[in-house]
């Protein structure tokens, strides 16, 4: 008797078609992500991952300061969610049956709430933007008021509901029309004073630190809007999906300013321990229940793969791991560590400008230099693109020393670096010792630096 042969067999489909990766992407996918990939010279193929570092077929190991875009916030594959994963799949649970509750969604939201003891209630979805879209639809519900505001150049998501409130023409070009909500400057209360005083504000939605350009709110800025909104009954809405579970040296980032409570928040990205998409919008008990204000109600807000139980599987351990290997205290000081020891470098180095941030989430700015060489080269980028310089820092960092890095927003000279929670002193080092040779590079005029800034400059041109 012939044994039998599994239908699907991964393994094999991977062995047999993973050298296709590129070409699949530009025949079936977004066809400009390989193109830019082959331009930069990303197209690395990278053959298994742990915590911060990647492998390729040869072994060379390439360290993670991107952490993809932040979702892995304990690295990847880590072992404790690993097993969280196996153990729920093996239970075989009755998982979404739509007509029951489940144990795993409660004790996750009690979890996430135990960090937020002034918010009451929990919505799961399963993403970031779905994590923003539910704030939205939840502060107009509760106040009976139209429209957000938001800030210049915040990300807080590309569904149309989070796209009205993001900040950033590049993403929002094409799309019209979008809600009526308003943009104001990070910071500016008078701005927001004047927007209220027309009483249609439901809300203000507000990255605690934007994560294009890594821009703190100004000290005092969340605690006098919270104040403002509330006597205007409109809610605070922080979006901490990226800054959130520790990223900023505090479980939320904006703990780091006193008396500041959100009415709404969003977390999603490293709750997931990087496996499952999942996002969680936190929010007071008055909010929650004028939205489900009655039986009839029950379903006017949900989400077909809300609280599955693999993403609140993994969302618990990685909570648990949080709190065991003190995942937030090890990203205040290393973050203080990498910052600190980048800033030294803005003294020695005149291209650049500026070190900034708050535990693992660093900006590092670039700038117009002062030498007559330097400059006329950086005026040639400049007039090619904003943003050039940033990307021929990235570039050399992944190629010559296995560092992946990227700029933090389109036609920004600024690199954001977002790397996993679980790194400390050995990767600092690693980190500080490449980025300073690229910044020797750089500085010495000459070289395949500026060779490939070249490179960049035709590209920009020709698509202009």
């Amino acid at each position: 008797m012939k044994d039998e042969q599994p239908g699907f067999d991964l393994t094999r489909l991977l062995a047999e078609r993973g050298a296709e990766r590129y070409e699949l992407h530009t025949r079936h996918l977004n066809h400009q992500l390989p193109r830019m990939l082959h331009t930069l010279g990303f197209d690395k193929v990278y053959e298994r991952a742990e915590g911060a570092h990647f492998w390729d077929a040869e072994g060379n190991d390439y360290l993670d300061m991107l952490a993809g875009f932040g979702v892995m916030g304990l690295g990847r594959h880590h072992p404790v969610v690993r097993k969280a994963l196996h153990d729920v799949l093996d239970a075989s649970l009755a998982d979404l049956t739509r007509f029951d509750c489940q144990p795993l969604p409660g004790l996750l939201a009690e979890k996430l709430l135990a960090h937020s003891p002034h918010l009451d209630r929990v919505f799961f979805g399963n993403s970031g933007t779905e994590a923003v879209e539910t704030a939205l639809k939840f502060a107009r519900y509760a106040t009976g008021k139209p429209r957000i505001l938001y800030c210049d150049h915040a990300f807080h998501g590309l569904t149309t509901g989070s796209l009205s409130v993001n900040g950033e023409k590049g993403f929002r070009d094409g799309f019209a029309p979008l809600l009526p909500d308003t943009a104001i400057a990070l910071g500016d209360l008078d701005a927001l004073r004047r927007e209220l005083k027309r009483g249609d504000v439901a809300g203000l939605v507000v990255e605690p630190i934007q994560g294009k350009g890594v821009h703190a709110s100004p000290p005092g800025f969340l605690r006098e809007a919270q104040d403002l909104l509330h006597r205007h009954k409109a809610v605070l809405i922080a979006d901490e999906v990226q800054t959130g579970l520790g990223r900023t040296g505090d479980f939320y980032a904006y703990q780091h300013e006193e008396g500041v409570e959100p009415d709404l928040l969003c977390v999603a990205k490293a709750l997931s321990g990087g496996y499952v998409p999942v996002g969680a919008t936190l929010g007071k008990d008055w909010i929650f229940k004028r939205v489900y204000s009655s039986m009839d109600r029950v379903l006017v807000h949900s989400a077909s793969f809300g609280s599955n139980a693999q993403a609140m599987a993994a969302g618990l351990a990685v909570l648990a791991v949080m709190e065991q290997e003190e995942t937030v205290a090890n990203a205040r000081r290393t973050g203080d560590l990498l910052r600190e020891r980048l800033a030294a470098l803005v003294g020695r180095y005149e291209l650049m400008h500026e070190v900034r941030g708050r535990g693992l989430m660093i900006g590092i700015e670039f700038g117009r230099p002062s030498s007559l060489k330097l400059r006329s080269r950086w005026a040639m980028l400049q007039a090619a693109r904003k943003g050039l310089f940033a990307q021929m820092v990235v570039v050399p960092l992944l190629q010559k020393h296995r560092i992946l890095t990227q700029v933090s927003g389109d036609h920004l000279e600024v690199i954001k670096l977002i790397p996993p929670l679980v790194i400390g002193e050995p990767e600092v080092d690693r980190f500080v010792t490449a980025f300073t040779a690229v910044m020797d590079d750089a500085h010495s005029g000459g070289g395949l630096m500026w060779d490939f800034g070249r490179t960049l400059v035709k590209q920009a041109v020709v698509n202009r």
